[in-house]
């Protein structure tokens, strides 16, 4: 019996979940789901052209790991890319991740998933903050 797999460290969830080739209705297309991790890892290797141990450490999981969820990853993009499917973002089994904040108004600490329209000071609801790990 395989052990369950552990849960993927995401530092940002998507904005668009949905993408689609234009001029097909929607019930003429074949949907391939991504799965939020795998979008993640897109993100970190593809996009921020990290490292695969750097990409591996801040998704919280080995280089062998991460390996497999790219590979997987970038096969279904390639196969909704070749043949006109629908690719649907969903899913998964991650944590987003929480990061060490300070208020720049009141100075206050707190920790939380950061948003940048939406996180704002606990204390004296500011939306002026810094991170201070990273």
């Amino acid at each position: 019996m395989p052990r369950p797999p552990k849960c993927r460290r995401v530092e940002q969830l998507p904005q668009v979940t949905y993408f689609k080739p234009s001029g097909i209705p929607m019930t003429e297309l074949v949907e391939i789901h991504l799965t939020i991790e795998e979008l993640e890892a897109i993100r970190l290797r593809d996009l921020k052209e990290l490292e695969y141990e750097e990409c591996a450490q801040k998704m919280a999981v080995s280089r062998p790991t991460f390996y497999r969820i790219i590979t997987t990853a970038r096969k279904k993009i390639a196969e909704a890319l070749v043949n006109g499917s629908a690719l649907r973002v969903t899913g998964g089994n991650f944590s987003l991740a929480k990061y060490e904040l300070i208020c720049k108004n009141c100075g206050h600490h707190w920790q939380d998933i950061i948003c940048c329209r939406r996180t704002r000071c606990p204390v004296c609801n500011a939306n002026d903050w810094y991170k201070i790990n990273f």
